[in-house]
């Protein structure tokens, strides 16, 4: 079997970060749903304070994470987009397959962008 090309390499890259990057909107947002529940709960619960700090300390964790990923999102997009310059220079010897699949890893990054800011 071939070594995979850098393309390959990047647009599984590009598709992974975006996978990763729902993933953590998901989190955030069934992490806020907690917090919601433990603040409605009775107060008289003793281990309701460490539950609710937990849970809020682990939201803002997850929070934090996104600035650095949407970066590396945005800098393996922009790699991408010259590799795939790269590859449509090659003429009749750039992979159409390789070359589509990069294309629609980049339009979900871009959809993904817009969707969360």
């Amino acid at each position: 079997m071939a070594p995979r090309s850098q393309l390959e390499i990047f647009t599984s890259s590009v598709q992974r970060l975006v996978k990763e990057e729902a993933s953590y909107h998901s989190e955030i947002k069934q992490q806020t749903e907690r917090v919601k529940k433990l603040e409605a709960q009775d107060e008289g619960d003793e281990n309701r304070e460490y539950l609710l700090n937990q849970e809020r300390r682990a939201l803002e964790e997850s929070k934090n994470v996104l600035p650095s990923l949407k970066t590396k999102i945005e800098d393996t997009v922009a790699m991408l987009e010259s590799l795939l310059i790269e590859e449509g220079k090659r003429g009749s010897e750039s992979s159409v397959e390789h070359i589509t699949a990069a294309k629609e890893a980049i339009a979900k990054a871009k959809t993904a962008e817009r969707e969360i800011s």
